[in-house]
């Protein structure tokens, strides 16, 4: 059984007033409806709560960002979640909510649990609907937006797709004001960066934008998921990117065909959690960057910034203060301070638990 990430953003589910479009909720579960019946396990990571909370809900007095997010998304949460209930159960399908924060993929245990809740849902045919819980996360521990979250919602389930919904059709090779710009239809992976192409302006309700959507899509199909960037007020849009792939207008990034192991996807992802930095010399970084597999060695460390365990995630930096890796380290910072540069010690980053940029 394949397996379909689906994320939808705020500005697919939001009017330009900002309530929320029934009409366009509706139509996107006709089709994840359809999607279920041939055969597909679906996850979808919707955005909309906040958008959906500020049109229910009037303040009597001017709200700091923060403040205002977690009222609009308290309040919206419990809309956008009993919309998709309906609306699902007119099919004869159960959703169910899941709600997480950035806290939660920190931590291998708490991401295994969370994991181990949607393999539990969709095994009983509940389509799980995630969100950030914009209540209790704050501006420091806030995903950058759903396109960060949904990214690592695929790789932790596995997913084989993963497509992107947003208001526009897909990255385009200029402006896509200007007439003489088109879509992008496909990027190969490590032969083709749009970066330059790229609008760096933000969606009107969402906190992402086009830019971010390109770095967490060529990431993920870095891992082995194949991603679809699309316009998801088009009608019948995931049905037509399924079953009409040459004819539908979006942006397609080629997976990866080298799989990449469960626990190296979490570490990928991990770099917003780093509590530390491992600095190594130029010889270390070439034996890393080299075509052999190589784990990061203590005679290779110059020095250790931040105080962080056994197990916490690390940066790898090298001698001209580039990020070129995350990593799980197996010392604390105590001790790898001690051992800096001695030979023939256990590697203060196993390549099992290495990723590099």
């Amino acid at each position: 059984m394949k397996r379909l990430a689906i994320k939808i953003g705020s500005n697919v589910l939001a009017r330009k007033d900002g309530t929320l479009d029934i009409t366009r909720m509706s139509a996107l579960v006709d089709q994840v409806a359809e999607l279920c019946r041939q055969g597909w396990e679906i996850i979808l990571i919707s955005s909309g709560a906040v958008a959906s909370g500020r049109s229910e809900i009037k303040v009597n007095k001017r709200l700091d960002a923060v403040s205002a997010r977690q009222l609009y998304s308290a309040v919206g949460q419990a809309k956008l979640i009993n919309r998709y209930y309906e609306l699902f159960r007119e099919h004869g399908l159960t959703c169910g909510q899941v709600l997480t924060t950035k806290e939660s993929f920190g931590s291998r245990t708490h991401y295994l649990n969370q994991k181990h809740c949607m393999e539990v849902m969709l095994e009983n045919k509940v389509v799980p609907i995630v969100n950030e819980n914009d209540t209790i996360s704050v501006t420091e521990l806030m995903f950058t937006d759903n396109d960060e979250l949904s990214g690592l919602i695929a790789t932790m389930m596995g997913a084989d797709v993963l497509i992107i919904l947003s208001n526009i059709d897909g990255i385009y090779n200029g402006d896509p004001s200007n007439p003489d710009s088109s879509i992008i239809p496909k990027i190969e992976q490590g032969k083709t960066d749009v970066s330059k192409y790229i609008q760096t302006n933000k969606s009107s309700f969402g906190r992402g934008g086009m830019l971010t959507k390109y770095h967490i899509a060529r990431k993920v199909a870095d891992e082995g998921i194949a991603v679809i960037i699309a316009n998801g007020k088009r009608e019948n849009i995931l049905l037509d990117i399924l079953e009409k792939e040459k004819e539908t207008l979006c942006t397609r990034f080629m997976p990866a065909s080298k799989p990449v192991s469960s626990v190296k996807k979490w570490i990928a992802h991990s770099e917003g959690f780093a509590k530390g930095e491992i600095h190594i010399n130029t010889g270390a970084e070439k034996a890393l960057t080299g075509s052999q597999a190589t784990s990061v060695l203590l005679v290779g460390v110059t020095r250790i910034e931040g105080d962080f365990e056994k197990d916490d995630i690390v940066k790898i930096i090298n001698e001209e203060g580039n990020q070129i890796g995350v990593g799980c380290t197996a010392y604390d910072s105590e001790d790898a301070r001690k051992l800096i540069g001695q030979r023939d010690l256990k590697p203060i980053i196993h390549y099992d638990y290495l990723y590099l940029d």
